[in-house]
């Protein structure tokens, strides 16, 4: 079976040196914020998106090495996922990420949204740095998305008429842009045509929006001890998700336990298991499948090359997760 490590085999000596320098470069004057960086870059996780980064530039380049530029990019990337994630922790109120505790409960939320807002600006530094206008467009693009997203989430919770078309808007927002717009950068960096820059544009969203999906179903097929929370939780908090929209259409009667909030003995347990015994997860994998596909075609633009070959493997490595 694929795994990520071999997967991302092309890149394996370019992403250890990204941690290294990662650590390096979010060394705060604040030993406290020092600390809290640190913690989070030795939390392990996958590195999908330097890695995303990362191959696309080596495929971009068609055989000559990578720059500096293309391997600071992927740090940026890192760094606003990461940033991210900190201040969803915090939102969430959530104990643990990757198994490990959260900045915020380690070090309390007031300095949790410190250092997300610190590793937002140095990567806002890092950015400008780059001295490549469009790219900075891209990625500044990104942070507005990642609170876009955030606040309609917030206003969105047990809101019933959340449509399809917003949770995909959502979506791109919470999870697509840095994916997209990353890679499309990382095109830019190598010197791509324009076609060739939006192409991987269109795979980096499609992807992000059918790993957003998987992610999504997880959370109802996935026991806690693999996922680290409780099956449904999303429901639970009241965000309403692809299987839960599809389940809604096919079995109104799911509304009432939402819109009531779950106040009622067992109101989350009969909620879970309407969605269960609807079509939602099914149509939700296909919805899945249909954007791998999307992601796929998109890749026509590349030469063969190893990196190219894991983008590709990529786009089946995500639907594995929920065969």
């Amino acid at each position: 079976m694929t795994t990520v490590t071999s997967l991302f085999q092309p890149v394996d000596q370019d992403l250890h040196l990204l941690i290294d320098n990662l650590t390096k470069l979010v060394g705060a004057q604040h030993p406290i914020l020092g600390a809290a960086a640190e913690h989070l870059f030795s939390a392990g996780g996958k590195r999908i998106r330097p890695a995303i980064v990362l191959l696309v530039s080596r495929a971009t380049m068609n055989g000559e090495d990578i720059t500096s530029r293309h391997r600071r990019l992927a740090e940026i990337t890192e760094m606003i996922h990461t940033a991210s994630l900190v201040h969803d922790d915090v939102v969430d109120d959530a104990e643990l990420r990757r198994q490990v505790p959260t900045v915020n409960s380690l070090f309390g939320n007031r300095i949790a949204v410190l250092a997300g807002d610190f590793l937002f600006a140095q990567s806002s530094w890092y950015l400008a740095n780059l001295d490549n206008l469009q790219v900075v467009k891209l990625l500044s693009e990104v942070i507005r998305d990642f609170a876009e997203g955030e606040i309609q989430q917030g206003l969105s919770c047990f809101d019933t008429d959340v449509s399809l078309e917003k949770y995909l808007q959502k979506s791109y927002f919470k999870t697509a842009s840095l994916i997209a717009n990353s890679a499309k950068a990382a095109a830019i960096l190598s010197d791509s045509n324009g076609e060739t820059a939006q192409k991987i544009y269109n795979y980096g969203k499609n992807l992000g929006l059918a790993f957003q999906i998987v992610d999504d179903i997880l959370d109802f097929t996935s026991p806690t001890e693999v996922l680290g929370k409780p099956a449904g939780s999303d429901l639970a908090s009241g965000n309403l998700t692809a299987p839960v929209i599809f389940a809604m259409e096919e079995n109104p009667s799911l509304k009432m336990f939402i819109e009531r909030e779950f106040s009622e003995d067992g109101d989350l347990e009969k909620a879970l298991q309407l969605v269960y015994d609807s079509q939602g997860i099914d149509k939700s994998r296909a919805m899945a499948e249909y954007h791998s596909k999307l992601a796929l075609e998109d890749l026509d633009c590349l030469s063969p090359s190893p990196s190219t070959q894991a983008l590709i493997e990529l786009t089946d490595y995500l639907l594995s997760r929920i065969k």
